[in-house]
This record gives structure tokens, C-alpha cells and sequence, in this order.
């Protein structure tokens, strides 16, 4: 899935060390917002300082957010987890369109029916 707006907040990195790897992690929530007449607000997370490095992103910048959506349940509740697989800035977003040449449209004179100035297909 994808969202295009604004981040409007960028929460305090977060990290520590994995009790069952033992290895080092980072993670830092953002909160996005949609324009639209009733503007939405999402909250995403990106893990790994990988990746918090490569998308290297600030308050008040317009993005592209794909990500993924998971749930997990803890002491009978549930929690919806949005985390963040890539980032697109506006210029990468969608790559423009090749623009097509139109076909002349064709004259009465090319509709081989005796001079007729009926435009109509049938």
C-alpha cells in the first residue's frame, strides 16, 4: 500500500539491543498526512538505521510512503503495526507520461464517401 502527503511530525528515534540476537536496532514513527477535503493522519514506523539513513526524512517534506500493514495481539488486544518499506520523493514519484502524437483526424474528403461532410462514424 501507498500514501502521498505531508509528514507533519517526526517522533525521537528509538533503539537498543535485541534480547534474543543480542544485535543492535533503531526505529523512528512519523505521522503523514493526506490532503483531501477531510484530511487523514497515519502514524508509520521505520526500522533499521539502514534504511532511516537512506530515506533520510524531515518534518514538513511531501512523500510517497509505500509500506506494509501487520497486526499482533498482546494480552488479548490487538495493534495494528504500519512499517515503512520505501520512500519516493515527488520527482521519483510517477515517472511522467511519454507524450503521444495525435493522428490528424480525417477530413471528409478521406471518408471515400462521395463528398459527404457527415462526420459521424456510422
Amino acid at each position: 500500500m501507498e500514501l502521498t502527503g505531508k509528514l507533519i511530525a517526526a517522533m525521537p528515534t528509538q533503539s537498543g539491543v535485541s534480547a534474543r540476537t543480542g544485535n543492535a536496532w533503531m526505529s523512528r514513527e512519523y505521522v503523514i498526512e493526506v490532503p483531501g477535503q477531510y484530511p487523514k493522519k497515519c502514524c508509520f514506523k521505520v526500522f533499521g538505521e539502514d534504511r532511516l539513513k537512506q530515506f533520510n526524512l524531515r518534518k514538513d517534506e511531501t512523500v510517497t510512503v509505500q509500506f506494509d500493514i501487520d497486526a499482533h495481539e498482546y494480552n488479548g488486544r490487538w495493534f495494528n503495526e504500519i512499517q515503512a518499506y520505501n520512500v519516493l520523493r515527488p520527482q521519483q514519484a510517477a515517472p511522467a507520461p511519454q507524450q503521444q502524437v495525435a493522428a490528424p483526424a480525417p477530413t471528409p474528403q478521406d471518408a471515400g464517401d462521395g463528398g459527404s461532410t457527415d462526420d459521424l462514424p456510422f
